[in-house]
Order: structure tokens, then sequence, then C-alpha cells
């Protein structure tokens, strides 16, 4: 069938902070010119929010900027930040690093602690009182291309296509967006972004992009033990000093406690488990406590961008521009990204908005104002002052790099603007060492009250996917899962995978072999970055499928 097309002034990819806020902040300037712009939202998640997962403690600076009247319309920011604790965890003990010898870049007083998922639906609901018109359950499977290579918008994946690659009796073709300008707004390692930077060569002459998995929980807790605002942090146990990562717990309201848990991707040991030592980390005495006689509600997993200011790559091609962190402006040692993609996707808003309203521009043109008022804004300061954090973790491991972190954040506070910035070297699926070389890890058995296995937790994260579609992770070359992973690896996507989706099977007459449980899968995306060979490509299912997540 051919595809029918619609076609708007602008077409955002993805209905998280930076998509909904690009679209809020076009629909705005409309409104104060007395100007016409018309904006889609596509968003692949079966719901606004069925896909975002975040801590989070939300700075409000830009939603300050977007609605200074949010309090009065209801913006679900209800939980501020009251206390912050940051422990150094050994196997059976902790330390509180002292609050006064803490860089004040890290201070979250004045932040809010946030249902990123709610807060996302509230924005959508802003959007659409604007007039944007919102999609969700549409997953943006292609770039369009016009004959002169620019951007002409996307198309959705097809519906009804069966395993074997055939239609089904319920086959429905994809729709084509075009636009005039298109915001990549996926978030963490997007498959269309991927394809962009490639295309566009718009990684050249920046350092590798680096990544975390982060994992999280949501839990309702005994209310002698909740502490609505509270924030802590933690480093050290159960990750070993050469392997970067640490831990939140923040206290939201109606006695809900998020739980999360993040390791550096550059981890080398392929025999470790991320998920088990997340697991691991709430048995730790300090930790458990908070969770016995809980309720554990929800689970979830995503990839995070950790690579800073130095792994930003060019944000603008012919057609359109990556905003948020399809870009990659988390700022990793306040653990906190929401703010600046909110603020990226204003931006590149103003700068289409520009564009459209200009008689003599056409479309499909570089929005070079983008990357301009980037660089003049408050989030690049934002980054550059913690630009050598992360490279220091990865030179220096836990306790070297957070020692210089914290010296070079003192530095920043202080006026005193250090004339260096650090690299970061190897790519992360670049870091991992035979399996042969490593110690094994022998985790404990959860115990199903505070730690869980693997399926449990997906459960609890409402994914489904259509069983009867293409499998959406793809292998470049069959053979490599066995050849080099397993025999050299000891097939890390075993256990770096949160979700129980890549298992080797040892019985049978191909055996052994990789079977792929792409039913099982949350979308984190952490086998498309943490794949030694980069043999594995995570593209888009069906829309609507993968986790819901409720509250997170």
């Amino acid at each position: 069938m051919e595809r029918e097309f619609m076609e708007y002034d602008v077409v955002i990819v993805g209905a998280g902070p930076a998509g909904l806020s690009c679209a809020i902040r076009l629909k705005q300037l409309a409104e104060k010119n007395g100007k016409e712009i018309s904006v889609c939202v596509l968003e692949k998640g079966s719901e606004v929010g069925a896909h975002i997962l975040s801590g989070a403690v939300m700075d409000p600076i830009a939603m300050n900027e977007l609605f200074p009247d949010w309090k009065e319309r209801g913006a679900p920011l209800n939980t501020p930040v009251t206390e912050d604790h940051f422990l150094f965890l050994t196997e059976d003990g902790a330390k509180r690093f002292p609050e006064r010898l803490m860089p004040p870049l890290l201070n979250n007083h004045g932040n809010y602690i946030v249902s990123l998922g709610n807060v996302c639906r509230w924005l959508a609901e802003q959007a659409e009182g604007l007039g944007v018109e919102i999609y969700p359950g549409f997953a943006a499977a292609e770039v369009l291309y016009h004959e002169d290579g620019s951007v002409k918008g996307v198309a959705t994946g097809d519906m009804g296509i069966g395993r074997d690659g055939q239609p089904k009796a319920e086959y429905a073709p994809g729709m084509e967006l075009h636009a005039k300008y298109t915001m990549i707004a996926e978030g963490v390692r997007g498959s269309l972004a991927k394809e962009i930077q490639a295309r566009f060569n718009l990684r050249d002459g920046v350092e590798p992009q680096k990544f975390g998995i982060g994992f999280k929980e949501l839990w309702e807790i005994d209310p002698a033990k909740h502490q609505a605002g509270l924030v802590m942090h933690s480093q050290g146990w159960p990750l070993d000093k050469d392997t970067g990562g640490g831990s939140f717990l923040y206290h939201l309201e109606n006695n809900q406690v998020a739980v999360g848990f993040v390791v550096h991707l550059n981890y080398q040991n392929p025999h470790l488990s991320p998920y088990d030592e997340f697991q691991r980390f709430k048995t730790h005495p300090s930790i458990r406590h908070f969770f016995e006689g809980g309720k554990r509600i929800s689970y979830g997993a995503r990839a995070i961008n950790e690579g800073g200011l130095q792994s930003i790559p060019k944000l603008t091609f012919p057609g359109g521009t990556l905003i948020g962190c399809s870009a990659g402006f988390v700022n990793v040692p306040r653990i906190k990204g929401s703010h600046n993609a909110m603020k990226t996707g204003m931006l590149a808003a103003e700068a289409a908005f520009d564009a459209v309203v200009n008689q003599s521009r056409t479309g499909h043109d570089e929005l070079t104002n983008y990357p301009e008022a980037f660089r003049n804004s408050w989030v690049y300061e934002d980054l550059y002052k913690v630009r050598n954090v992360k490279p220091a973790l990865s030179r220096w491991g836990m306790i070297g790099g957070t020692l210089y972190g914290g010296f070079d954040m003192w530095m920043h506070c202080l006026g005193v603007n250090l004339p260096w910035t650090l690299r970061h070297g190897k790519a992360d699926h670049e870091c991992l060492k035979p399996a042969a070389d490593m110690p094994k890890i022998d985790y404990p058995k959860p115990d199903g009250k505070v730690s869980f296995d693997k399926l449990s937790s997906v459960f609890i994260s409402n994914t489904n996917h259509e069983e009867d579609q293409p499998i959406h992770l793809r292998l470049r070359d069959t053979s490599v899962a066995i050849s080099l992973n397993l025999a050299k690896y000891d097939a890390p996507e075993q256990r770096y995978c949160p979700a129980g989706v890549y298992e080797i099977v040892r019985e049978g007459a191909d055996a052994p072999r990789l079977q792929i449980n792409a039913q099982n899968c949350v979308h984190c995306k952490t086998c498309d970055i943490k794949d030694p060979s980069q043999n594995i490509n995570w593209t888009v299912p069906e829309g609507g499928g993968g986790p819901n997540y409720p509250n997170m």
C-alpha cells in the first residue's frame, strides 16, 4: 500500500521533556506573535509518560521559564527537597559525607522530587491546550529525505507485520509526516538520532558519548520510615573501585520512595551484572531497613547519557535538530538532565519559529541559531562547570576520580576556571576485557522481599509487545553472538540486559545459540551501547509496545 502523508511546520519525535517543551514553546511564540504554526509530536509509548524513567530530582529553572505560573497550573512538582545525604558504603558500613564539604553545585535545596512521567503527562495537557497534536502509540521508524539530502520528515512503522516479515490480516502501512523542520527528541541512543548522526557526520571532532545504565524501583514503605523530601545518594559498595556508579533514594509524597542504581557502562568485567549489583545494593544494612515491610510497585531501566559537554554532537542538520537526551545534555554529578532537556527544546523551538515565520526561508535548511543560542545559555554553563568529572572517574577510579571531581567543582564555585578539558578516550563498548582474564562474581539469590529476579521485575514494568512481529533487536551478523561474544566475553549480553532478553541456549542440535526474548525488552538501549562489536542494533518495535511505567 502507498503511504499517506500529513504536512506540518514542525514534527517532533518523542514526547519527553525536550519534545513537549519544544512544542509548547512553538505554540507560545505563535500565540504571542499572532502567527499560525502547525506542530505534531509522535510518541512510541502507549501513552505520554509510558516510557519515561528518571530518578528524579528536578531543577525547576526551565519550568520557571516555560510556565512562570506552573504552581497555579497544578504542575506535579509536589515534594521540595528538604534534606541531602551523601553516603560512602562499605560492605557492612556507611559513612556520611559532611554536607559542608560538598561542592555547592550538588546542593539539591530548591529542587523537587518528581515523577518525570507525571510531569510529562502534565506537559502534554498544556501542549494540547495550546493546539499541539500529540500521537502516542506511533513509533517513528524511518527518516525521510529530500532529493538534495535534507530531512523531509519521518514515517511511522508499519503495523501488523508478522515475525516472518509478511503482512498479517490487520496490516496497516505507516504514515509519513512531512515538516519544514524535524526535531529529534527520542531520548538516549534513539535509532533515528543514531542514523542522522552517522549520515551527517554530526559526531566528527567530538569525544565519544559515554553512558550508564540506570535502574529504578518505586516502593511504598512504612510511614514511620518515610521522610518526604529526603534525598540520599551513595557511592561505593557493591561496586569495586574500578567500576563507576552509585545510588539514589528519593522520598516522594504518599509514603513512596524511588530507589535507583546507576552503573557506568565503561566497566571492564564481562561477568558483571548491573541488575544484580542493584539488587545487592538494596541488601546493605543502611538501605535495607527502608524497604523491609514495604511493597514494590514498579520497576524499570534505561540508559543515561554521561559524556557531558565534550560529547555533544553537532546539534543541527539540514531540516532539523537534536534536542534533549538525543544530543546528551545530562549533568552527571548532579544526576539531572530534565531541566537541560526542556531548555534545549525551547531554544530549538525559538530558532524554528523564526525560520518558519521568515518568508525568505522555505525550510529544510540548518537552524544555526539553535547551537549559537545553546552556547550562550545556562545549559552550556551548567555542563561546562562539571565537564571534567566523568572523565576523571574513568581515569582514576571511584576514589581518585571523586576527589578530583570535587576539587574541580570547588574551583568553579570559587571562581577559578581551570583551563583544561579532560578527554574520555574509549567508547563504552571498547572497554570489556576477556572473560578469562576477569574474576567471576557470585551474586546471592534474590530473597523475594528486598531483592528480586529479572523476570518478576519485568512483570511489574508492565512490558508488553505483540509477539508475532519482527524482532526489533537485530544482529548485523548472527554468528558473532557465539564466535566472539560467547567465546571471548562469556556472552555479556546475558548480564548487561536488565530484562532477560538475551539467553544462551545450550541444548539442541544447533547449540549453543543466542535466543532473543524481544517481548521482554524495556527499551533501555544498553545492548546497542555495550555490545563489544556493535553487532546489536536496537530498532523500534510496533508503536505502543514496551513498558508502561506508572508514576516513574
